[in-house]
């Protein structure tokens, strides 16, 4: 059990369209509400908070996800990483080791769990090993993207529902479609729309809710009127001005708000290991 309470943290923004380092901080150890606030609004402003120098075991890494919400659980319907009809692990391992979840390849910008009714506000990711080039984690900020869009684009998009569709429900080897083209393709899992432009539930900012290369479709338009318009604000939003890189080291913990941000990932050397732990964390209805 922890022996203390933590009652000060150091949070210094860094020089990026996103992030801030949180020093002086033992994430195992017991944390005061004033910190714990603290840390809530400077990830609403900042959408990640990167905390340096950890050394967790899974059930500290969980406690300490824990004071951020409650976790996100899927449905048997909407299948997420990891997740086996009636079980979700709660600490994921995301390595390319025996176990682990995700590979060695590149990984498009995305956020987490976006084909779901109730898609995660957040996760936190640990690493415990690092290859020795490769590997970094970018994460965009879709608040920034949104702004940027011409008052034109904003106005079209304004009140835009867009589906995405389950990758975990695809053949994995498929050519994959970044556009539902085919209307009469039966549907192989519930779909949820959401917002193309979504309010943030506590900043209320809005964001461009939209991945680089998942298969989407939106609602009320035709397939090729649709994918135009997606293929627009996909160009638009891979650009270095609205991205921040992360280069890993042991002991890290980036906790982003899957809410405001895409991210991506670098690929690496396959004979090299990554180690990492994932905690996702609950959301509401995107609105």
């Amino acid at each position: 059990m922890p022996t203390s309470t933590l009652t000060k943290v150091k949070i210094s923004p860094i020089d990026a369209p996103l992030g801030a380092i949180v020093t002086d901080l033992d994430a195992s150890q017991a944390i005061a509400p004033e910190v714990i606030l603290q840390l809530k609004e400077a990830l609403r402003d900042r959408h990640i908070l990167i905390f340096k120098d950890q050394k967790l075991s899974d059930k500290e890494l969980l406690n300490f996800s824990l004071y951020f919400g409650a976790l996100f659980v899927p449905s048997d319907e909407t299948p997420v990483l990891a997740s086996k009809p009636g079980e979700t692990p709660v600490v994921i391992p995301i390595s390319n080791v025996d176990g682990g979840y995700t590979g060695t390849g590149e990984l498009t910008f995305h956020s987490d769990h976006k084909w779901t009714p109730t898609p995660s506000s957040g996760s936190l990711l640990y690493a415990l090993e690092i290859p020795s080039q490769g590997g970094n984690t970018y994460w965009l900020n879709t608040n920034l993207a949104y702004e940027a869009l011409d008052e034109t684009t904003k106005e079209r998009i304004a009140d835009l529902q867009l589906i995405t569709y389950n990758p975990f429900l695809r053949d994995r080897n498929a050519p994959r479609s970044l556009y539902r083209l085919d209307k009469n393709i039966p549907l192989i899992s519930p779909v949820f729309p959401h917002p193309l432009v979504r309010t943030h539930p506590e900043s209320g900012k809005k964001h461009l809710y939209l991945d680089a290369a998942t298969e989407v479709e939106v609602v009320g338009l035709e397939p090729e009127e649709g994918s135009k318009l997606i293929e627009q604000l996909r160009q638009h939003l891979n650009q270095p001005k609205f991205y921040y890189q992360h280069k890993w080291s042991v002991g890290d913990i980036v906790y982003w708000d899957n809410q405001a941000t895409l991210h991506y990932r670098q690929a690496f050397d396959p004979n090299e290991r990554r180690v990492l732990k994932r905690v996702s964390l609950a959301g509401s209805r995107p609105f």
